[in-house]
């Protein structure tokens, strides 16, 4: 049998589109065009980006990406993250604002047509419950946030996006406003 190639991304096979979706949503970006911020991106220790982000020298908050989150804080600070949830989740991105005490994780979506991503959009409750267990002893309330490429924009999204918004998550199209993250 012929091998068919992957043309709209996901998982290992994401295409040259979904990772150009994944750069042109950079949050460490958007973060660097705020008046007066530094971003301290740390160094790696055979884990992806961690970065401290200061706003008038003020340090606002922490920027991680997949492992990193477990690596760069929750292991610092005595948390076991598989005495508390059965397996670790890697998440795109995540904030952690440290001015509103709130863990800002952001997953990326990008589509180009129907395929698996359409029920993995069904998670971000337990997504957010997941987090929750994980940040409940530091006392830090979680939000769940899809950043989406335009193909979202189908109405057939409609009863997903009504889920997402009753279970208290929220979506995005190709970028987060920022005063969505507390800044």
């Amino acid at each position: 049998m012929k091998r068919s190639y992957n043309t709209v991304g996901g998982g290992a096979k994401t295409n040259i589109n979904g990772l150009t979706f994944e750069r042109d949503t950079d949050l460490l970006d958007a973060f660097s065009v705020i008046e007066n911020c530094r971003i301290n991106i740390l160094p790696y220790d055979e884990v992806p980006r961690t970065a401290e982000i200061f706003i008038n020298d003020k340090l606002i908050g922490l920027f991680f990406e997949q492992n990193s989150l477990y690596k760069r804080f929750l292991e610092p600070k005595g948390i076991n993250a598989l005495e508390l949830v059965s397996a670790k989740l890697r998440p795109d991105s995540v904030f952690l604002n440290l001015i509103n005490k709130k863990v800002y994780i952001i997953e990326k979506k990008y589509q180009a047509s129907s395929g698996s991503v359409d029920e993995k959009l069904q998670t971000c409750h337990y997504k957010k419950r997941y987090y929750s267990k994980l940040l409940n002893s530091l006392n830090y309330e979680v939000e769940f946030y899809y950043i989406l490429n335009d193909w979202f924009l189908h109405q057939r999204y409609k009863d997903v996006f009504d889920y997402i918004d009753e279970v208290g998550c929220k979506k995005f199209i190709n970028f987060i406003p920022l005063e969505d993250l507390g800044i």
